[in-house]
């Protein structure tokens, strides 16, 4: 196997479990020096441990490999400056951030709370910018660099009781794109990874019914380290031209994702009125309009 990272420096946000735990540790197999950030919260974001994150550099460091914990919240500006300066501190540099950290407030949305919104949206898309802005100095001024963000089909397509996480994982998209057109001119990159796997936070989907628990059971499945290739390859030189793109990983599935771009248009000469709109545009338009469907209507079938 390559060596596909040798000598960079990573970052890993959320890096004590699940999918970040398998990023950071394929980035330390492929010779990267990882800063693993953690800050040891529960499903919902609430609390702290350092264990997690020490957890992770213990194993990469029994391989051979070299890693560094951060408990610091991606939440807040100045701690995000520090996961930064972390990687700066102890290894000289910073080349690929992976913004992996969240966390999950399901409500129905006429019960969702103003905390219970604030909260994902923090964590997530305030996160992500938090992070990502703190390590873009050093990406302009060593004109190189990496972001792979996490997105969710719950934002690209839509689910049940997801308001809060779906809008940060959309708005990260769209984040995403903003940065790699930004520092496009640096070499900087940018892409997003929508991930299927079995992880603690996909642990509260609820079991209630038969339909549910056969869900669960294929979800669980794809298992965490199932991500990482895709996200190693993309903070790979081997990949300095993929840029501003959507990814999905399902189990071992690789998939694309489109952008969004007009596919219908309606035009008149004297302008548009409300009746008019109603009596010509809809009616034109109805049979080009998206479904509402959730993520299990549009992957029907099961993880190969």
């Amino acid at each position: 196997m390559s060596v596909l990272l040798k000598d960079k420096v990573v970052i890993v946000t959320g890096a004590g479990r699940g999918i970040g735990r398998g990023i950071a540790l394929m980035a330390a197999a492929n010779g990267a020096k990882v800063v693993v950030n953690d800050l040891g919260g529960a499903e919902d974001g609430s609390g702290s441990d350092v264990s997690p994150a020490d957890e992770v550099v213990t194993e990469i460091n029994s391989l051979g490999g070299e890693a560094i914990s951060s408990y610091a919240s991606v939440t807040e500006w100045d701690a995000a400056h520090d996961i930064v300066e972390t990687a700066v501190n102890n290894f000289g540099r910073v080349d690929c951030v992976v913004n992996n950290a969240g966390n999950l407030r399901d409500a129905i949305f006429h019960k969702m709370t103003e905390e219970e919104f604030d909260s994902v949206i923090n964590v997530h898309l305030k996160g992500t910018f938090n992070v990502s802005r703190a390590a873009a100095t050093h990406f302009r001024a060593q004109t190189s660099g990496c972001f792979v963000n996490m997105t969710s089909t719950s934002g690209l397509i839509g689910n049940f009781g997801q308001a809060n996480y779906a809008a940060a994982k959309l708005g990260i998209v769209g984040l995403s794109k903003s940065m790699a057109l930004d520092m496009g001119r640096f070499r900087v990159r940018s892409n997003c990874i929508a991930p299927f796997a079995w992880s603690r936070l996909i642990g509260t989907i609820p079991t209630n019914t038969e339909e549910e628990k056969a869900r669960v059971e294929k979800i669980q499945q794809m298992t965490p380290d199932k991500i990482a290739p895709l996200a190693i390859a993309l903070c790979s030189d081997a990949a300095k031209d993929v840029s501003g793109q959507i990814f999905g990983v399902r189990n071992n599935e690789i998939f694309l994702f489109n952008h969004n771009r007009p596919i219908r248009f309606a035009h008149t000469a004297e302008g548009w009125s409300p009746d008019s709109v109603l009596e010509r545009v809809i009616p034109a338009f109805n049979s080009d309009f998206s479904p509402l469907e959730r993520s299990g209507d549009v992957f029907s079938w099961d993880p190969m």
